[in-house]
């Protein structure tokens, strides 16, 4: 068996063996939280993340959401949330009609494989997602 193949069928099982636990109540209170009331719809933003990581230290990410940022409509904040690792908010970025676009990019650090949630508050009160499995071969953030 080849060495490409072994890293899918690990990560596969990795993903498929996830930690149980409260992480996805702590990610749904944090989304709530960040949303303020509003439900958040799907669609408008772009969570750009490799869906299998082969190394969890380092990951970079990049979020963009489709709007015009006038001073009439644009992002407010874009926040980035995780269920496995040990903060579940892993970043917020405030924004106004002056930022021009609402695009952001940073790398973070995954403990496991995971979902990754991206979420953009705009200024009508708004809240849009876009949700991401990803697979991580080699873990980052375990406490000992």
């Amino acid at each position: 068996m080849n060495a490409a193949r072994r890293i899918v069928i690990a990560g596969l099982g990795t993903m498929l063996l996830r930690p149980a636990g409260a992480a996805p109540e702590t990610l749904r209170v944090a989304i709530e939280k960040f949303a303020a009331g509003a439900a958040p719809q799907t669609g408008r933003v772009t969570l750009e993340i490799a869906p299998l990581v082969d190394n969890g230290n380092v990951v970079p990410v990049t979020i963009r959401v489709a709007s015009p940022m006038t001073a009439e409509d644009h992002v407010r904040a874009i926040a980035l949330f995780n269920e496995h690792n040990p903060n579940t908010e892993m970043a917020i970025f405030h924004l106004g009609p002056r930022s021009g676009r609402a695009t952001v990019s940073t790398r973070v650090r995954l403990a496991t494989s995971q979902q990754i949630v991206a979420l953009a508050k705009m200024s009508d009160g708004s809240v849009w997602q876009h949700r991401v499995d990803v697979i991580v071969t080699l873990a980052a953030c375990i406490e000992s």
